[in-house]
């Protein structure tokens, strides 16, 4: 039997906010999306996991290429308005929250043990942004076993050629690619 968890990765507000240090310009248009697939895993109680970017102040755990942008302007630094969720997707009590400090929600978190513990059988991925942190969190997803159901129209990219390109790539692997009407009439 299949056990669904939901992955919304990165939907907080320095990227999915206008206007803010790395905001993805196709962060805003994904929400809606997100949040049709949010309250149909919220209706069937199915475990929901926020997987979170956060960083130290100093920005002594940036990675080395993001050095120079966050000196310049630090993002997601914790306890900040910028590294919480959207208010449209905010946690609700009971949903699980995963802070990560590199693009996939695997490296450095407790995600693999709590998914396995759950008995998590299959993810759905949304967020943003489709060819960074969607792409290596789904990759490993795939090197963990679990098979991985990418909600096209419920992540973004900086442009849909960069998205379009990269759901592509993911299908090439064995990715399921469903919009997230199908994806609610499947649960």
């Amino acid at each position: 039997m299949q056990r669904y968890a939901l992955l919304i990765i990165d939907m907080q507000n320095d990227f999915a906010g206008p206007g803010t240090p790395l905001a993805v310009e196709g962060g805003q248009a994904v929400i809606p999306k997100i949040r049709m697939v949010l309250d149909a895993f919220r209706d069937r109680k199915f475990p929901v996991f926020h997987i979170v970017r956060v960083h130290r102040a100093d920005g002594s755990d940036v990675e080395i290429f993001r050095k120079e942008i966050f000196r310049k302007a630090p993002f997601a630094v914790e306890g900040t308005h910028g590294a919480s969720v959207v208010t449209e997707l905010r946690p609700l009590p009971g949903e699980y929250v995963i802070p990560k400090v590199r693009m996939s929600a695997f490296i450095g978190t407790e995600l693999d043990l709590m998914l396995r513990t759950l008995g998590i059988t299959d993810l759905v991925v949304t967020g943003i942004q489709t060819p960074n942190c969607i792409r290596t969190t789904v990759f490993d997803a795939m090197a963990y076993n679990y098979p991985v159901i990418l909600v096209r129209d419920a992540v973004g990219a900086k442009n849909m050629q960069v998205h379009e390109a990269n759901v592509a790539d993911m299908a090439a692997i064995g990715v399921r690619i469903l919009a997230a009407h199908d994806l609610v009439s499947l649960l």
